[in-house]
């Protein structure tokens, strides 16, 4: 009882440094941009931060719990893998509470798989760590910004030919702005849906997909008939006409963040809860509680309440100049490969998204300051030597 609250607690305060860093990445074009206040941008991020961990957060967690390190090395010995475990917890939380306190957004995904593999090294030599699976990680984060940055690029070429750039792009917004909504809700629809449905059931049978489809375009058509169009055709009132699609995204991508990077604050966590009570390493078939899920889920809330400015300040205002036009481009661009690496298990860094969708809108404006992106650069790139090295060094302390 004792190890499950000790262990209870050290998750939720990685999960608190957790959402006071990487839940810059979801929120902050939408405060960059003057879409939304800090206020505003806290409360939607906590509402759908916590509905995406506790709805989609299963399998990322499951893939750092089970694939990082090798199973074998640590079948006979149960208890070491606890104790790894607890340092992975520790030595993230530390990590990620330091670099918010400099506003340095750095990735949770790195700092996780580098602790499990730096605690699994010292305990099992280097047989200890699943080196093809950290391969594959490794890949999808080299993959992530150049996807999302691609996204992003395209659609905001596609905004700024079809509207931004017209002799009068108030016209030409009003008739993009149906389509641009369904594009974001069915998009929505499609990579989330089909998942909840899996998990909603209504009496003894499953609620159809069509069912959920028709409340969301029902939902989005009327968003459609009330929209408020400003009654100037100057750039400035287009842009602010396209802050409820920039809102919109920028929810898309904070239940995006919510589904992929619980798993970063709650897999440890649940690994120990597997082996305390099996006796056993986790397995294919291991699933996260979901008092476990919500523990993730609140505390990632907590600390983008009280921690989080600083790095949205970063994200937000420090790369390129941000309005609500490149604010929903580059949300879009994120949400869409963070979900669709959620639904495939890998723990992709959101970080690696935004930043990427944003430098892509930035190369197709022309101007992008490289300064802070090199800052960026070098936190992501010493994070995961530095949780590996503070997890083999905690390990040995505990064990």
């Amino acid at each position: 009882m004792k190890l499950l609250l000790l262990t209870s607690l050290l998750a939720f305060y990685l999960a608190w440094n957790l959402g006071a860093n990487d839940v810059a990445n979801s929120m902050g074009t939408a405060v960059g941009s003057k879409a939304l206040t800090l206020r505003q941008a806290l409360a939607i991020a906590g509402i759908l931060e916590f509905a995406g961990a506790l709805l989609l957060g299963q399998e990322v967690s499951a893939t750092l719990a089970t694939q990082i390190i090798n199973p074998a090395q640590f079948t006979p010995s149960p208890q070491e893998f606890i104790s790894g475990m607890i340092a992975v917890v520790i030595a993230c939380g530390v990590w990620l509470n330091i670099a918010t306190v400099f506003g340095l957004p750095v990735s949770s995904s790195h700092a996780v798989v580098g602790a499990i593999a730096g605690f699994a090294w010292v305990a099992s030599g280097i047989d200890g760590v699943a080196w093809q699976a950290i391969g594959l990680i490794s890949l999808t984060w080299v993959i992530t910004p150049v996807v999302s940055g691609a996204i992003a690029a395209a659609l905001y070429s596609w905004v700024k030919y079809w509207i931004l750039d017209r002799p009068d792009p108030l016209v030409h917004l009003q008739e993009w702005i149906p389509w641009l909504s369904a594009a974001v809700v069915g998009t929505f629809g499609c990579l989330v849906f089909p998942t909840l449905v899996e998990k909603m059931e209504w009496g003894d049978r499953i609620l159809p997909i069509d069912q959920i489809a028709l409340g969301g375009i029902l939902a989005a058509g009327l968003a459609i008939a009330v929209w408020k169009m400003p009654g100037k055709t100057t750039l400035a009132q287009v842009e602010s006409a396209l802050i409820p699609l920039q809102i919109f995204s920028a929810g898309f991508v904070a239940f995006a963040h919510g589904a992929n990077d619980v798993g970063n604050a709650i897999a440890p966590l649940s690994a120990i809860i597997y082996a305390s009570s099996t006796g056993s390493i986790p397995n294919e078939s291991f699933a996260t509680p979901l008092w476990v899920l919500a523990i993730g889920g609140v505390g990632i809330v907590g600390g983008l309440a009280t921690w989080g400015k600083k790095v949205i300040a970063t994200v937000g205002e420090g790369i390129i100049t941000l309005q609500p036009s490149v604010g929903f481009c580059a949300q879009w661009g994120t949400a869409v490969t963070v979900l669709i690496a959620s639904q495939l298990g890998f723990p992709v860094s959101t970080s690696h998204a935004i930043v990427g969708s944003i430098v892509g809108i930035g190369l197709v404006q022309g101007g992008v300051q490289f300064k802070p992106l090199r800052g960026i650069a070098w936190a992501w790139s010493v994070t995961i030597p530095i949780a590996a090295s503070l997890a083999a060094l905690i390990f040995e302390v505990i064990r």
